[in-house]
């Protein structure tokens, strides 16, 4: 194979047969809720099930299993916001060689720890997967060490196309492969694996709006789907999906966090921010088309807090969870009255804060916040009603 070639059927069936017994034939799930909500046929391709909890495993083995005992004996070098370290570091180990991993600053500390655990040597530099890049290139020059790449090289872009050897076989009627993309390494895959044994599936590929450079947006910012936040897609894998991708489209935050609830609710699947892309994009309908459609899952790393923050903000998005603000007159017994009529509306307290001091109130009066669990918004708007029947104000601060 010559150096800046996309790989062919025949590359991406051997990177198969190299990950075989090592990276899992994930499955697909139908879904009736995205089903439902969408007004089609809806499928999930489960590779945050996959070994190492992401797609990545598939490149980084298939690209390590090619080299020699020289260059394992040099060692290998990547640059990753975390879910490619983990699996460089995996295969890295497998082979006995030694790896070092650069990582952004700020990348998930589940993923940073997870690729120190698999036995890689991780360094934190700068605010993004550029500026570990260029950490990354410079020390694998300096060490004469092998540079793996997270997208843009032939071995790679293989291994991942083996997702869509496994999405031709596991679901010969679909119209639409939707593909989370950063760099664009796994969508390239997909779409030349499908371009073979599926030439009639349309491949979509979504970014976050925060940084879609493939979607034509200039914009730089911060995303709940780091892991495809990458400025600078790689020249193969863009020129790939120029030719390849039938659409490349941009979800907001917001969206990628309904679909990170919907899923783990619904389909009782654990998905980071770029894992849920597909599904947002679907969920945004800004995915053209009737037919059935396939998203694909691409990673579940996420990251424990950010998990918490985004199931608390779509909770209170569905209206299932409230924060209300409210006066009351300061004297025994009346915390209990207002505690009463909510219990009495269904609402289910999770919090009380009771302020008396340091508060702009009259001296006879105490404010109250409350956090609460309701059913949905009406159920909000109807508690937020009795309440103010019965003399409390109320401030809604979710």
């Amino acid at each position: 194979m010559r150096a800046g070639t996309a790989p062919s059927l025949a590359d991406i069936e051997a990177a198969r047969r190299r990950l075989a017994g090592i990276a899992r034939v994930t499955p697909v799930y139908g879904s009736e809720t995205l089903s439902r909500i969408t007004g089609r046929e809806v499928h999930l391709k489960a590779e945050n099930l996959q070994r190492t909890g992401a797609f990545k495993i598939r490149g980084a083995v298939n690209r390590i299993a090619t080299l020699t005992e020289t260059e394992r004996a040099a060692g290998v070098v990547a640059a990753s916001a975390g879910n490619h370290g983990q699996a460089v570091a995996w295969a890295a180990r497998e082979v006995g060689a030694r790896a070092t991993v650069f990582m952004p600053e700020d990348s998930p500390m589940a993923k940073v720890d997870a690729t120190r655990n698999y036995g890689a040597h991780v360094r934190l530099v700068g605010e993004g997967f550029d500026d570990a890049l260029a950490e990354a290139l410079a020390l694998a020059d300096e060490q004469d060490a092998t540079f793996v790449h997270a997208f843009d090289d032939e071995q790679v872009i293989a291994g991942q196309g083996t997702i869509g050897l496994e999405l031709a076989e596991q679901l010969p009627g679909v119209e639409t492969v939707v593909v989370p993309v950063g760099g664009g390494g796994l969508c390239a895959g997909i779409a030349l694996a499908l371009a073979e044994r599926a030439p009639h599936v349309r491949v979509v590929g979504v970014q976050a709006e925060s940084c879609a450079p493939l979607a034509g947006s200039e914009t730089h910012g911060f995303t709940i789907a780091e892991g495809i936040a990458v400025k600078h897609p790689g020249e193969l894998t863009s020129a790939i999906l120029a030719e390849r991708a039938d659409a490349i489209v941009a979800v907001a935050d917001e969206e990628i966090s309904e679909a990170i609830v919907l899923l783990l609710e619904r389909a009782k699947l654990v998905v980071e921010g770029a894992g849920a892309a597909g599904v947002a994009a679907l969920l945004a309908g800004k995915v053209e088309g009737a037919g059935p459609a396939a998203a694909v899952l691409s990673g579940g790393n996420i990251d424990p807090t950010l998990l918490i923050s985004v199931m608390r903000h779509g909770l209170t998005l569905a209206g299932r969870s409230l924060v209300i603000r409210t006066r009351l007159v300061d004297r025994p017994g009346e915390l209990i009255k207002l505690l009463s009529l909510v219990a009495e509306e269904r609402g289910n307290v999770v919090s009380i804060e009771h302020h008396r001091e340091g508060m702009d109130l009259p001296v006879s009066e105490s404010e109250v916040e409350l956090t609460l669990t309701m059913r949905d918004r009406a159920h909000c708007d109807e508690l937020a009603a009795a309440l103010q029947r019965a003399g409390y104000p109320v401030e809604r601060l979710h």
